[in-house]
């Protein structure tokens, strides 16, 4: 039988309760399609520090780098406010996502139909259903570009510089066609090449790449305009490539017509099968033990890392299924019904469990 290894880093505040949900899930679907999972925990973030005093131990680094996937759940809290910027549990996330060279950032925006009436849009706006793919690079732009401050006539000023290579533009771009094939071949790239350097360099890059992939319909458009049309019709995208803060902001945008951040995956992705997958949403410390943080985000990033880097298609359509099956009969309190039986974080996992076919 196939055995998979994956790091888990639980972390910090709900990611211990969410993370051991995920975990029965993918356990169980092993069982039914035949493999199995050798889950090897690590620490990162602040439950990191508490142990260690650096928020990604380099033992943490060399299990995942071995690992077949790496899954997390949340980093951070109120707890390491005090910790020195260099050594926050943010920056273990940072920090791990350069050592597995992750760039791309897939984050599907998806609204389970037992879920509509949770979405802020309009049913005639959502129409029967919605499934958007951003992919976001992970590792260029402006966070990683130059910066700094300094004194001008007396006045202090900073800078902080978009930069992209050829290099990164393509191979994120490749990614997003190959995501686009896979669904409804469909690819908007977003840009800002009206007044950006960077971007203009992006939109030739794209346009030469697009070449490869004669079944993709290309569209591109502004970022102003792409932030307007997610909520006035959000239909018409499929599959959105963009850069880092381009798709940081786009992506939490399109996140929302979900309808609970607890509902949102996201995987990341390095030049190989290897990935990071975890829920968007933080460390929630406020409702850490109380049974009420929702499990379903990290389930479903569960099923992409059955997808993504396992090779595993029909798993991870089962658990999307036996998710969507979970919703009809109970729910977390985040997005809890009048008619349906409020669940904790366990019986939440429990029931994907037994509604997985």
């Amino acid at each position: 039988m196939q055995t998979y290894k994956i790091a888990v880093l639980k972390g910090d505040g709900i990611g211990p309760e969410i993370v051991e949900q995920a975990m029965k899930v993918l356990t169980k679907a092993g069982e039914k399609f035949g493999f199995e999972f050798d889950f090897q925990n690590e620490l990162l973030g602040g439950a990191a520090i508490d142990a260690t005093g650096v928020p990604l131990p380099q033992k943490t680094v060399d299990t995942c780098k071995a690992a077949d996937s790496t899954l997390l759940g949340a980093v951070g809290g109120p707890k390491w406010d005090s910790q020195p910027g260099a050594n926050r549990p943010e920056k273990g996330l940072l920090g791990i996502r350069a050592a597995l060279g992750l760039f791309a950032n897939l984050r599907p925006a998806v609204i389970f139909p037992e879920l509509r009436s949770a979405s802020p849009l309009k049913d005639e706006i959502i129409g029967d259903n919605l499934n958007i793919l951003i992919v976001r690079e992970l590792t260029g732009g402006i966070y990683f570009g130059e910066r700094g401050r300094y004194t001008e006539n007396g006045v202090e000023a900073a800078y902080d510089t978009e930069k992209y290579s050829v290099t990164e533009i393509e191979r994120i771009v490749r990614v997003a066609f190959d995501m686009a094939m896979k669904r409804s071949k469909k690819l908007c790239s977003v840009d800002k090449a009206n007044v950006l350097e960077s971007s203009r360099l992006w939109r030739a890059t794209v346009e030469r790449i697009s070449k490869d992939f004669p079944e993709v319909e290309v569209s591109y458009m502004y970022v102003d305009n792409c932030a307007m049309q997610l909520v006035r019709n959000p239909r018409q995208f499929d599959v959105i490539v963009t850069s880092n803060m381009f798709g940081d902001i786009l992506s939490d945008e399109a996140s929302m017509i979900s309808g609970s951040i607890g509902m949102l995956a996201s995987a990341s992705l390095s030049a190989g099968k290897s990935g990071l997958y975890e829920p968007i949403h933080g460390s929630a410390p406020d409702i850490a033990g109380t049974g009420k943080a929702n499990p379903l985000a990290t389930i479903l990033s569960g099923a992409m890392l059955l997808r993504y880097s396992l090779d595993q298609p029909k798993a991870a359509d089962a658990i999307e299924a036996a998710v969507s099956a979970a919703l009809k009969k109970g729910r977390t309190c985040d997005i809890a019904a009048e008619n349906l039986p409020t669940l904790s974080c366990t019986e939440m996992g429990d029931l994907v469990c037994e509604s997985l076919q």
